[in-house]
């Protein structure tokens, strides 16, 4: 699997006290947990790699990112303040390179399942459509217009072959003017890609509260 040249712009000033949350040991690996403990309904955030024994309800993707990074911990707040109980799970082998994006594969492998009820896709790395035909639940995927490794024709290839399932609803929706990254990735200063990332944060938080019930 190939890096994005998005995987190294903008990179996060990492805070480990950043958040309304709090870092403890979840299956062995640290977590930012945010949100009330006593919910019933679960998201689980996989900023890069594997996280073992995903035992939620629900499933998004990010990448290119870290459990540090105060982006993404902001984005598990807000996620929270729903009514969620939202995990950010530090990979366990920090040996395994940032710049690749597995958590497309992550999410992808937990569809094919009945372990989750819904899954989000952001900026995926690189799938393939036979990885698609088997997702079992409800999918939306949120791709940029300059993505290499993801690029709109595919994303939106990705699309028809989840429209075809009767049982299950799908959303793809191609972000203008941004590249691979730009959820957790974007500069603070750029008015246009914070209102693009909050658009793509909204459109995960729908999908979340229409589904994850």
């Amino acid at each position: 699997m190939s890096s994005s040249g998005a995987c190294f712009e903008n990179p996060p000033t990492l805070s480990s006290t950043y958040g309304e949350g709090t870092v403890l040991e979840f299956g062995g690996l640290k977590t930012y947990a945010t949100g009330p403990t006593d919910s019933k309904l679960a998201i689980l955030l996989i900023p890069d790699v594997f996280a073992t024994n995903p035992l939620t309800f629900f499933s998004i993707i990010l990448c290119c990112t870290r459990y540090e990074n105060p982006i993404i911990r902001k984005l598990a707040d807000k996620v929270a303040a729903a009514g969620f109980f939202v995990l950010i799970v530090r990979k366990k082998d920090m040996r395994m390179p940032n710049r690749l994006c597995w958590g497309g594969n992550v999410v992808v492998k937990l569809a094919k399942s009945n372990d989750i009820k819904a899954a989000v896709i952001l900026h995926p790395g690189q799938l393939k459509d036979e990885d698609i035909h088997e997702v079992k639940v409800h999918t939306a995927i949120l791709g940029a217009e300059i993505d290499r490794d993801s690029p709109p024709e595919q994303m939106k290839q990705f699309g028809e072959i989840l429209s075809v399932k009767s049982e299950n609803d799908s959303f793809v929706k191609i972000f203008p003017g941004v590249a691979h990254g730009w959820t957790t990735r974007y500069n603070a200063d750029d008015e246009s890609a914070v209102k693009s990332a909050e658009e793509a944060h909204l459109d995960m938080l729908n999908w979340f509260t229409k589904y994850v019930k």
